[in-house]
């Protein structure tokens, strides 16, 4: 099964506050299933380089558009030829498995 591949098949659910953000160990189990995402601070993120800003600008619109369907936005730096990307959800100040689940989204997309 390739990296991520279950994850990116699922909808993010709604997530409001109250519901507690994952534990350190649902984390690291669902960071076995990404490829170069790192965790920190209450986040996962990665870097992802590209040959010219157009293919950073159309990643980046990329990225808008799963993140509007998913009603679940990453914190976006871009550059001339990179993006990084990090995601957490603010609403119970921790993970939730929205977060994996958009980050191999983008992976998947990444990757066509």
């Amino acid at each position: 099964m390739e990296v991520g591949t279950d994850l990116a098949k699922r909808k993010c659910k709604p997530c409001e506050g109250g519901t507690p953000p994952l534990g350190s160990e649902e984390i690291a189990r669902y960071l076995t299933q990404l490829d170069g995402w790192e965790y920190g601070e209450n986040s996962i993120s990665k870097g992802y380089e590209f040959k010219n800003h157009y293919q950073v600008m159309a990643f980046a619109n990329a990225v808008a558009w799963v993140s509007h369907r998913e009603n679940h936005h990453p914190v976006m730096e871009v550059s001339y030829n990179r993006c990084r990307l990090t995601y957490t959800t603010h609403a119970i100040a921790g993970m939730s498995e929205n977060d994996f689940i958009c980050a191999a989204k983008i992976d998947a997309l990444f990757a066509l």
